[in-house]
């Protein structure tokens, strides 16, 4: 079998202009093309789709991962297609990869074998440079704060207090904490400062979550970049920072419009982890895409209990968005892993690991079921090395919990092998069942609200807050931002802050150790246990693989 990148370098697009009319019924006009294959969808079009009815929302989540991910990302491309192949108008809306994974461990985001969305080294790599834009909008903040400072600090503002980090879009652990304003009066004050990852930025999730110009320039104008002696906020409003932040972001706020390899229309918008953010596409792009499909296909990253309730009660619950139905992707190799196996270990001893595995499937679709209210259909994402036996047990389980279970087989088959899936789909969408539920109101304290999220979805038996935090925490309920939503951010590996407790963990205490108020996001972040905002390199980084010919064609993207 080629590799993903050969798959892709052998496939045959379409030019995105007339794919688009052909496809969507665009017109050339609402297009903004970046080379042959892929194009912005101006606003001023989106705009002009108000008025159209919405089709069926399809939210695609999994089970707990293994580091190297289970296929949630192909699963979508592939039930995307699917959807196309039994009559169905469809469209698939992605987040954008982060080029850190994809020079780290996990490697690319845009799916695999026959489900991929392509150009795929261009999604891979610096695609049409919205998150360049991000992190060029995010660091002018940083550096008005410091000419701020430099030049007299007429805001009073506690160089102690400074809250606002630099972004760079790889994985840098050296630049996690680190002293700028060294060298003399010339070079500014020095303080203590850092550097998060893109896809970490409050720019990241404000972007992902604004409706429209104004209201992304609002929200931008309320980030809370620090604080003063007396603990009064400071804004990027008091610097004066949202207009500008604004002109860069103006072109990257347009959705990018992309292909299948089977030909389905895709709307690859946005990045944000769910393991540190908030882990969803853009509302634009969603928004968007209901308006021109049947169906859209979406994803929330890593497993249901980040990237599936952080969709519910952040995203749904700020722009009124109702999926219809949760895709729960699960894979024989992850299973076994919960059940005691080895990431990587070969297939052996029977079927113990994968039955003790299954706890994790069953939490995970409990999860949705009852807490957040959508029916849920389990798609097995089938590797070669699956057994019959393994497939069939996985089957009966799901059987005896009363969920729909369907193997698919796309990352070989493309669309073809997710039909079957496709169907269990619209028979889920289309029964009524849907009750999306937020896990807690609005006027629930900061503290419960973050404890509600441990105990319901992560089975937790109670919540151990830093002093530090639980006193930020307080201020800010106090402060009138009590309303908002919160954001866990910890390790996707395990339903507990520790990577290592597999399975279907419950009774634990979740530590958090850290929060951060993301004013202009409208959120809360959590940060729990030893998640880091700023990844590392593994020992062997997949950017030692990755190379480029005489002729300009990639290898080792993966």
């Amino acid at each position: 079998m080629p590799t993903d990148i050969e798959i892709a370098q052998a496939a045959v697009l379409q030019p995105i202009i007339p794919f688009a009319q052909e496809q969507l019924g665009l017109p050339a006009e609402s297009l903004v093309p970046y080379g042959h294959y892929k194009a912005k969808l101006s606003l001023s079009h989106i705009a002009s789709l108000r008025e159209r009815p919405d089709g069926h929302l399809v939210l695609v989540t999994a089970i707990s991962p293994t580091p190297p991910g289970e296929g949630k990302t192909t699963t979508t491309v592939g039930l995307g297609d699917a959807l196309q192949r039994i009559g169905k108008k469809a469209v698939i809306c992605l987040r954008e990869p982060s080029l850190g994974p994809s020079f780290g461990m996990k490697g690319g985001a845009a799916g695999g074998g026959r489900a991929q969305v392509v150009p795929m080294e261009d999604i891979n790599l610096h695609f049409t440079g919205d998150f360049h834009a991000i992190a060029l909008a995010h660091n002018l903040l940083a550096a008005l704060i410091d000419n701020h400072i430099h030049h007299g600090n007429a805001l009073g503002l506690d160089l102690r207090r400074i809250v606002w980090k630099r972004v760079v879009d790889m994985n840098d652990r050296a630049l996690r904490h680190i002293t700028v304003g060294l060298g003399g009066p010339a070079n500014g004050f020095p303080r203590e400062d850092g550097f998060d990852i893109v896809v970490a930025s409050e720019v990241m999730a404000i972007l992902c979550l604004a409706s429209d110009l104004m209201d992304l320039k609002a929200r931008l104008a309320r980030i809370v970049v620090g604080y003063t002696q007396d603990k009064r906020p400071v804004t990027a409003h008091d610097l004066q920072a949202e207009g500008a932040m604004a002109a860069l972001l103006r072109d990257a706020l347009a959705p990018n419009l992309v292909q299948t390899l089977d030909g389905t229309p895709a709307l690859v918008h946005g990045g944000p982890f769910a393991n540190i953010a908030h882990g969803c596409n853009s509302a634009i792009a969603t928004r968007t895409a209901l308006k021109l499909a049947d169906y859209v296909v979406t994803e929330a990253g890593f497993g249901a209990d980040l990237g599936a309730e952080k969709f519910i009660d952040i995203k749904c619950r700020k722009t009124g968005l109702k999926p219809g139905c949760a895709v729960l992707v699960a894979t024989v190799r992850a299973l076994r892993y919960h059940g005691g196996d080895d990431a990587g270990q070969a297939h052996a001893g029977g079927l113990g690991s994968l039955e003790r595995g299954l706890a994790n499937l069953q939490r995970h679709a409990q999860n949705l079921r009852q807490h957040l209210g959508l029916p849920v259909v389990v798609a097995i994402n089938r590797f070669a090395a699956d057994s019959a036996e393994e497939i069939e047990l996985i089957a009966r389980h799901c059987e005896h919990d009363s969920l729909p279970c369907v193997l698919a087989t796309h990352w070989a088959d493309g669309g073809a092998g997710a039909t079957e899936l496709a169907h269990a789909v619209v028979r889920a969408c289309e029964s009524g069942l849907a009750r999306p539920t937020l896990l807690y109101p609005d006027e629930l304290p900061l503290v419960d609200k973050i404890r509600s999220v441990a105990q319901k979805i992560y089975r937790a038996a109670d919540v151990a807050f830093e002093p530090a935090a639980l006193a930020l925490l307080h201020e800010w309920q106090a402060g009138g931002w009590g309303h908002l939503p919160v954001c866990i951010a910890k390790t996707p590996y395990s339903f507990s802050a520790d990577p290592k407790a597999r399975g279907a963990v419950e009774g634990h205490v979740l530590r958090v150790r850290e929060v951060r108020l993301a004013a202009g996001a409208e959120f809360v972040v959590a940060i729990c246990g030893d998640i880091m905002t700023m990844p590392g390199l593994p020992k062997r980084p997949a950017a030692e693989r990755i190379d480029v010919d005489a002729q300009g064609r990639i290898s080792g993207l993966f």
